[in-house]
């Protein structure tokens, strides 16, 4: 039988590429639910090529627009009561969380509840509600299959390791756009420059959290959550071939190597345990030259801010999420510095009102606050 997938964040980086995997496998996957924010073009245009029934628009105002673009037999729905819905179907087998930032984590919590398995892209989700989501996983038995490329390598390098206890998880970096500009031409950094990832295509918001190195700081949290393991050391490695690590207690160390292309996480998520053949560049070994390096968090003070609200944990990581949202939208319009991401970020952390043990109402209380207060420090 094939899998059924439902795509949370269809038209963006992961979602297309998510959609690419099921092209070359369409054997094996289909799509019964997609969606969008706002873009109704390529949404319509997906549920055609896929022929999907239930397609989603977040944004409610553009319900009618894509309900008269959609082919026969797709059905158009809007708002998030809506996803929240869906994912609990039982027509779905899998959900693939490729929105971006805390709007992920109502449907995860859903399709969680639901007991569906998790292919999750959404790094905000367990960074803001890592306990709440890993305990209710694991109370439905809903697998949460991680599609981060570091995660997904450690998730794969976990695979050969046995029952041998991992001492300690080496995380890789490719230290973004500005790991060899000094701090003060960073300074003068514009939202064009910070998008120019040397590795990787991604969204927006992502590329800004790599260039500030705030995403591997979520990335670290993420470790600890999905891997239950605290010792997570970060290293810069700026040609994204390795793509995370796992070192035993005999100082033995297993990798995980591919050329940077997300489709590979992606489609072993879909299709694990097993592997597919995938239309990816091979890796030439005798044309590889591999370089590491320590982060500088004098230069990105961001990667500092993250490992200081793990530490602290209870609801602090869920108010350094939110006020890094405000802070990087702002930085993309124009509104505010480089620097500025960590200075409002620490301001709001500062500020936050500590609860150890946070209920999801906490959570979302949490997130309205920093959001809040961080329009304030902007």
């Amino acid at each position: 039988m094939k899998k059924r997938i439902a795509i949370l964040g269809a038209t963006g980086s992961i979602g297309t590429q998510t959609l690419d995997v099921v092209r070359q496998h369409p054997d094996r996957f289909e799509v019964v639910m997609i969606s969008a924010c706002s873009s109704v073009d390529l949404l319509a245009a997906q549920a055609r090529e896929f022929g999907v029934r239930d397609v989603v628009i977040v944004r409610e105002d553009l319900y009618g627009e894509l309900s008269s673009k959609l082919p026969a037999g797709s059905r158009a729905h809007s708002g998030g009561n809506a996803l929240e819905e869906l994912v609990c179907s039982p027509d779905v087998d899998i959900v693939v969380g490729a929105m971006v930032g805390f709007s992920g984590l109502r449907p995860t919590l859903a399709a969680l509840e639901a007991g569906k398995d998790i292919a999750l892209a959404n790094k905000e989700t367990l960074v803001a509600a890592g306990s709440i989501v890993m305990n209710l996983a694991k109370r439905k038995g809903a697998k949460i299959l991680p599609v981060d490329s570091e995660h997904s390598a450690i998730f794969q390098c976990l695979q050969a390791a046995g029952d041998n206890p991992v001492s300690k998880i080496h995380l890789t970096a490719s230290g973004g756009p500005f790991r060899t500009w000094p701090k003060e031409k960073i300074e003068t950094a514009t939202a064009a420059d910070a998008l120019k990832h040397p590795s990787w295509d991604m969204g927006a918001k992502v590329t800004i959290d790599s260039s500030t190195l705030m995403n591997k700081g979520f990335e670290v949290m993420e470790a600890k959550w999905l891997f239950g393991i605290k010792d997570v050391n970060v290293v810069v490695h700026p040609e994204s071939v390795i793509h995370s690590m796992i070192e035993f207690a005999d100082g033995s160390v297993i990798a995980q190597l591919a050329t940077p292309d997300m489709r590979l996480p992606i489609q072993y998520a879909l299709g694990y345990p097993g592997r597919m053949p995938l239309d990816t560049a091979r890796l030439d070994f005798r044309n590889l030259n591999l370089h590491f390096e320590e982060p500088d968090t004098r230069r990105f003070p961001c990667l500092e801010l993250a490992f200081k609200a793990m530490e602290r944990g209870g609801n602090i990581p869920c108010a350094l999420n939110a006020a890094n949202e405000i802070a990087v939208k702002a930085f993309l319009e124009g509104k505010v510095r480089f620097y500025d991401i960590p200075r409002i970020v620490f301001e709001v952390m500062d500020s936050a009102c500590f609860i150890a043990e946070p209920s999801t109402d906490d959570i979302f209380s949490t997130d309205s606050w920093a959001r809040a207060r961080a329009i304030e420090c902007l």
